[in-house]
């Protein structure tokens, strides 16, 4: 399985800071990253993190701004 071969499939992944990333499903997800429970091919994957990630500082940032 290839991390590139266009029938790969990923989740999306968020982390503790609240950072997002895709991570291919034939994988483990490495540990401090979960689930959002968004699945589908890598164009799907990515258009969901353009649509939710629109803050892109990180977690601890963002409160200490606040």
């Amino acid at each position: 399985m290839s991390f590139d071969g266009e029938n790969t499939q990923f989740r999306v992944v968020i982390n503790h800071e609240e950072q997002y990333s895709i991570w291919p499903d034939y994988k483990a997800i490495p540990e401090g990253w979960k689930s959002v429970g968004v699945e589908g091919d890598k164009q799907t994957c990515l258009a969901y993190i353009e649509t939710t990630w629109t803050d892109m500082r990180p977690l601890s940032l963002r409160k200490a701004m606040a």
